[in-house]
């Protein structure tokens, strides 16, 4: 009953935003009869999915011209990968989320879970984590803050992975060598390889197109691989070079 109150508010909240362009958390809290945290709550995950901007105190309509960009980024795409990835997920894992644009669509879809602890080395994520209806136990590696991945990194960070073990991590990549394994322009993989160490298996997903860069830095090689969740854009020929490593291949059902 309380997920589909959930829902019939945020439906409600969507359709005050269209009609009156802006809503405020306050009056929100007072109609629904409801916390104000309850509400920041519902408008962070309607923003996650698009549907509103949220500005201090409330949120308003998301300009048509960011919608379209929106759309343009075949964020769906993500997303569909990430529900893939999800399904994976069991009640009471322990999880590992790296930083990325396409683990970061996990966030949401973790609502329907239970009992989980969530490791992750991102604010946005972390974030986004603490503003679900049923939020997980979360926990960061914190570390020294790496502008160019927008993560934490470095050995504190290490050694707070080495403090727990994991059941799954889910990790994205810049490239995939057919060869190697996942590469990266980020020069800083130490941290990666102590995420697949301390998990028992290893989730990486990525959009097809990425398969068969050739990046110079190699991230994660095959052996440290369980799984690969990518779109079915890929060929079947290349499906099979990658289940020769070892490795489990999913595909999800690409989102044009």
């Amino acid at each position: 009953m309380a997920k589909r109150n959930t829902q019939q508010r945020r439906h409600t909240i969507v359709s005050l935003v269209n009609e009156h362009s802006e809503v405020h958390v306050d009056e929100l809290a007072r109609r629904f009869d409801t916390s104000e945290v309850t509400i920041r709550k519902d408008l962070a995950a309607l923003e996650a999915n698009g549907l509103l901007l949220r500005r201090y105190g409330g949120a308003v309509l998301v300009p048509q011209e960011m919608a379209q960009h929106s759309s343009d980024n075949l964020n769906n795409n993500k997303l569909a990968i990430a529900t893939s990835a999800a399904e994976l997920i069991r009640d009471h894992n322990r999880i590992i989320i790296d930083s990325g644009s396409t683990t970061s669509g996990l966030i949401q879809l973790l609502n329907n879970k239970r009992g989980l602890v969530v490791m992750t080395n991102s604010l946005q994520l972390a974030s986004a984590i603490h503003e679900l209806e049923h939020e997980p136990t979360l926990l960061m590696t914190g570390g020294t803050w790496d502008p160019r991945s927008e993560s934490f990194q470095g050995q504190v960070a290490e050694q707070v992975l080495r403090s727990y073990d994991f059941d799954q991590l889910f990790i994205g990549a810049d490239g995939i060598d057919l060869s190697r394994g996942t590469t990266t322009f980020n020069e800083l993989t130490a941290l990666s390889r102590v995420m697949a160490e301390v998990s028992r298996e290893v989730i990486v997903m990525v959009e097809s197109d990425k398969i068969g860069k050739r990046i110079p830095n190699l991230e994660l090689d095959w052996q440290q691989i369980n799984t690969l969740v990518t779109d079915d854009r890929i060929s079947q020929a290349v499906v099979n070079q990658i289940i020769a490593q070892g490795v489990q291949v999913i595909t999800a059902p690409y989102a044009s």
